[in-house]
């Protein structure tokens, strides 16, 4: 659908609701672009306000400290209104606060999240029946908590009144979306072109996931490789044999061997492990879950060589990994890692 520019002279408002420990990076990825097409234009298209629950200073991911613009309850209406936090952020008032949001999505304004926001946002019910863009660092834990919502591994995605952005690079290309729609297609070029940002990403653009331990990321493997490395994502619960992964993709396992030692550095049962223990290290981070639990969804049938593999490949077992990170947040109110 082509760009419609918006005629009215009345500006564009957007809210940025911040959660402790919210990842800067996206505040600021959403602001400049905007700031950038006021100073371009020679007008005030956009406005914006930074939100908070209550009238406190909000400390960033990086400890740096927000006095917020107004709170929520005094906001009556936004054209969007995005939520960021870290994935263990709670609304400060658990009742009322979804309660705006939800009040101002049947108002029509737009609703949305930026990485470990989405846990926030998910718990008011306004990503039910919406497809969203969640972090791959992120992916595990959100799936463990919301089961039910769909996600995708798009760097944006926009399911109506709904739009998710995976990190601070996505959120800029979204706030480009904005500008687009509002001052059409030369002033969001340009404005790309101010911020030397090589291209804009819509919703067809995968998530760049770096392989383990190497320079190479997914969509630059040989498709040989890239395939099993499919297979095993699909498969973290239920571990393949890699025997079984070989004859998927059509080669034998001392040829799957080989390619993966050429692309990865690693063999791919150490590969495979990797993934299952790096979704694990995600669960134990993001998650409340057991590491009973943990265990079992990343394919292990006992506590033991779990917690022992985990040790080798982190240097914490999973319950000190978890407390040394609770205590890291606790201390300097921040988010592992913030996006």
């Amino acid at each position: 659908m082509e760009p419609k520019t918006q005629t009215t002279d009345e500006p564009v408002l957007y809210g940025f609701l911040v959660l402790p420990g919210f990842p800067m990076a996206c505040l600021t990825s959403a602001i400049e672009p905007l700031r950038a097409a006021n100073e371009i234009s020679g007008r005030q298209a956009f406005r914006w306000l930074v939100i908070s629950e209550n009238s406190e200073p909000v400390v960033s991911s990086a400890g740096v400290r927000f006095d917020p613009d107004t709170i929520l309850a005094d906001v009556q209406h936004c054209h969007a209104i995005y939520v960021m936090g870290s994935p263990t952020a709670t609304f400060l008032q658990e009742k009322q606060t979804p309660a705006i949001l939800r009040r101002m999505a049947r108002s029509g304004s737009i609703i949305g999240g930026f990485s470990g926001g989405l846990f926030s946002l998910a718990t008011t019910g306004l990503l039910d029946g919406h497809k969203c863009s969640i972090h791959w660092v992120y992916e595990a834990a959100f799936a463990t908590q919301f089961p039910d919502i769909e996600r995708t591994d798009r760097v944006i995605t926009v399911d109506r009144k709904r739009e998710t952005a995976s990190g601070s690079a996505a959120v800029f290309d979204l706030m480009l979306r904005h500008i687009e729609n509002t001052l059409g297609t030369e002033m969001m070029t340009e404005v790309a072109c101010w911020f030397q940002h090589p291209y804009v990403r819509g919703d067809d653009i995968a998530q760049r996931i770096p392989a383990r331990r190497t320079d190479t990321t997914r969509d630059m493997l040989p498709d040989t490789v890239a395939d099993a490395v499919r297979l095993f994502a699909e498969h973290v619960e239920e571990p393949l044999r890699v025997a079984d992964v070989a004859a998927a993709v059509n080669v034998s396992t001392r040829q799957l061997d080989r390619a993966f030692q050429r692309a990865t550095g690693q063999s791919p049962l150490k590969y495979y492990r990797m993934v299952r223990l790096e979704k694990a290290r995600q669960m134990v981070l993001y998650s409340s879950d057991t590491i009973a639990d943990i265990a079992l969804a990343t394919g292990y049938s006992s506590n033991g060589p779990f917690i022992r593999q985990y040790r080798e490949a982190f240097g914490l077992s999973p319950s000190d990994h978890r407390a040394e990170s609770n205590r890291f947040r606790i201390d300097n109110n921040g988010s592992i890692p913030a996006l």
